[in-house]
């Protein structure tokens, strides 16, 4: 039997309500899905780390799991998003399924399919395992044909739950299908009617073809969102699955999904969690893939590593709006992750409560298994420094670090957080964080006093370099020099600063310098 751990953690409670209400069950299903309308972005990651994040506290206490991401490629291309080439031939396929639309890039079978393949390619990098379930492949097999067929069959009762979350009620004309015309291959249906038992018959709004289906045998019928929804549910029996802010308003697609369920397909909705938005802050406004403009898994894991980013979700409820940092505040994201991660591993003092805390988000935080060992940290904000400093050349900074690597795990975390550094720099650090160290001597006026400061400085990184063994010693040192010579920080930092990197400012000034070096840094001034 597994071990039972303290519930501290939401996804541990979560799992934990998932076992009471529903028992003990030889497999857990758990659910999640998108619709592939254009590039999955990292707001949409929000729901497959939270399925993630229970399934695996749910294998931990023992229990066998089936986690589903479900592909919505049988939706209608409805809108094409701004960021897509080829747009005039994108726009012959609106309308038509699109699974049917064909990849603008010309890499993968369709449109869908390349949305698709990118998306789970980024879950596997941060370790989010899951069956896929491409839905035009369920619905055209004839997988959904008894669903469909309870559907048309209640339509009145279906039709009795929206309305009472509606302003006006569904007309008469109104059935809870979409017919893909089989001369246009478009969903736009004038009038539909069906027989009572198997046989739809449709005129199409846009090519005016006058046709008919029988549900047991066509594979061009989808039921619409509200009703697919808890028709799924029903069919792979999902026990547990969250949703958005804008499904979980009352009145919206999981109200009445809970009602369809049960009283058209003879099931109970599953568990379900709230989950909020997530922002990306120093990097544009608002996500959304129909307007094109998104951030992806991908583009987050250029600034922080794998762990991190499961960290990151791991670390707030899922009830809670917040804003993942490609601005200034990435430096503090990689300081309280490295912190947290000290105390996990017993490194760094705190409460007990926190102490517990971070060591569980820790471990959901893992790809694979917790290292013995506390990898190395190369302090973020360090690594920049390190970084320009040797000019972008990431076999030169590793030498800095030669000595604390020692591990793959260690050499791994070293590539990724070298790279992001690299990457951060150049395209979200802001101006005055940048820097290049000058290769050779600048000439500057300078009082007697300076040129003095300047001289007892050198003397004293030639006498005592060996000395300083933490940036407070040689900080302490460069004031007593200030000091004894009455001059003041404004007398003395900018002109250091314009002689290394000809900048009025920067870096810490001891660390910078004893990461700089004593032999560049004795040149430079």
């Amino acid at each position: 039997m597994a071990e039972q751990k303290k519930l501290i953690h939401w996804a541990d409670i979560t799992a934990n309500r998932i076992i009471k209400q529903l028992g003990d069950k030889d497999q857990y299903t758990l659910a999640s899905g998108i619709t592939p309308s254009g590039v999955v972005h990292f707001g949409n990651f929000r729901e497959s780390i939270t399925v993630d994040l229970v399934a695996r506290a749910l294998r931990e206490m023992g229990k066998n799991v089936r986690f589903i991401f479900s592909w919505d490629d049988y939706d209608t291309f409805r809108k094409i998003p701004a960021n897509m080439p080829k747009q005039d031939e994108l726009e012959r396929y609106l309308f038509q399924p699109i699974v049917d639309t064909p990849d603008p890039f010309e890499k993968e079978d369709s449109y869908a399919r390349h949305h698709e393949v990118s998306f789970e390619e980024q879950l596997k990098k941060v370790g989010v395992v899951a069956v896929p379930l491409y839905q035009a492949k369920k619905y055209r097999s004839g997988e959904y044909k008894d669903g469909i067929l309870k559907a048309l069959k209640n339509r009145d009762a279906i039709a009795k739950i929206l309305d009472a979350h509606r302003s006006a009620p569904l007309g008469a004309q109104w059935w809870p299908v979409s017919i893909y015309c089989e001369e246009c291959n478009r969903d736009k249906m004038e009038k539909v009617n069906f027989d009572g038992e198997d046989k739809l018959t449709y005129k199409c709004d846009s090519c005016q073809h006058e046709g008919s289906e029988n549900v047991s045998t066509s594979s061009r019928i989808k039921l619409p969102w509200r009703v697919d929804w808890p028709m799924r549910w029903a069919h792979e029996g999902v026990d547990f699955e969250p949703g958005g802010k804008d499904h979980s308003s009352q009145g919206g697609s999981y109200t009445t999904a809970k009602d369809i369920v049960k009283d058209i397909f003879g099931a109970t909705a599953p568990i379900y969690l709230q989950y909020d938005f997530v922002s990306i802050k120093g990097a544009g406004g608002k996500m959304s893939s129909s307007s094109g403009n998104v951030i992806t898994v991908n583009d987050v894991l250029n600034i922080y590593e794998p762990e991190m980013v499961r960290w990151i979700f791991a670390s707030y409820k899922t009830n809670v709006d917040f804003s993942v940092s490609f601005d200034l505040d990435v430096i503090k994201t990689y300081e309280d992750f490295d912190r947290q991660e000290r105390m996990a591993y017993g490194l760094e003092e705190s409460s007990e409560k926190k102490i517990d805390m971070a060591k569980r988000v820790y471990e959901l935080s893992q790809i694979g298994p917790r290292p013995e060992n506390m990898p190395f940290q190369p302090a973020f904000r360090h690594l920049t420094n390190v970084v320009q400093i040797n000019e972008g050349n990431l076999e030169k900074t590793r030498e800095y670090y030669a000595d604390q690597i020692k591990t793959q795990r260690d050499e791994r975390r070293f590539e990724q957080r070298a790279n992001s550094a690299k990457f951060w720099l150049k395209n979200y650090a802001p101006d005055d964080f940048k820097f290049q160290l000058n290769s050779e001597l600048l000439q500057l006026d300078c009082s007697d006093k300076q040129l003095e400061f300047l001289q007892e400085l050198k003397q004293t990184l030639t006498s005592s370099w060996e000395s300083f063994t933490t940036d407070k010693e040689l900080h302490q040192a460069i004031y007593a020099i200030i000091n004894k010579l009455e001059l003041t920080p404004g007398d003395v930092f900018p002109l250091l600063y314009k002689k290394l990197i000809s900048q009025e400012k920067g870096p810490k000034m001891a660390g910078f310098i004893r990461t700089v070096g004593k032999d560049k840094v004795l040149r430079l001034i």
